[in-house]
């Protein structure tokens, strides 16, 4: 998720003076970002080298990690908030990963594409898998393991005991709160745990 306007609404959610914890946290923009204009701090976690090289380069501490492997690392509460920033999809196991992202953080803000956007919608309709800019890829190549609409979030939210506290879906980086399920091709959320 490069985009900047997408990367300025995600940080809007994050609290200035933060202790972030970025999972696959990519290129290290994002945690750039909140370092230099909201004074956060913290570590991203990335696997892949080139992106792990690129977080060193901007000055972000990361970990290389496969996040695959869960967070046992950190304590309860360790960080202020945990990002998921187009992980999720990523993860073999999503649920449990979203349980740690409660442990670890006091709040944890995800963001995934949104399979259920008008116009994935009308590719499944038309018998095809969707080929998007957020879903870019053939099902046979693509990198995701699984697929999730704004919806799914929400019922996955409740049966993990986490609050909701925002939640809105992006679409050509403009925030979509109305009807963010059919409207949006990212879906965004900020939780606890209650």
């Amino acid at each position: 998720m490069s985009d900047h306007s997408t990367m300025q609404s995600i940080a809007r959610l994050v609290p200035e003076g933060s202790r972030v914890l970025d999972l696959g946290c990519g290129d290290g923009a994002l945690l750039e970002l909140l370092q230099r204009t909201r004074g956060c701090s913290g570590y991203g976690i990335e696997i892949a080298d080139a992106n792990v090289l690129a977080c060193v380069r901007r000055g972000v501490n990361v970990i290389q990690l496969n996040l695959d492997e869960g967070l046992a690392m950190f304590a309860d509460n360790s960080f202020d908030v945990v990002l998921q920033i187009d992980t999720l999809q990523h993860l073999r196991n999503a649920e449990v990963m979203l349980r740690e992202t409660a442990r670890v953080g006091q709040s944890g803000i995800v963001a995934f594409p949104n399979f259920a956007h008008w116009p994935n919608r009308l590719s499944v309709l038309r018998g095809r898998m969707p080929v998007t800019s957020r879903l870019p890829y053939q099902w046979y190549d693509t990198p995701n393991i699984r697929v999730g609409t704004y919806a799914d979030f929400e019922v996955l939210a409740r049966r993990n005991k986490l609050r909701i506290l925002d939640a809105f879906g992006l679409e050509e980086g403009r925030e979509v709160r109305r009807w963010p399920n059919l409207l949006a091709s990212t879906a965004v959320f900020r939780f606890e745990h209650d």
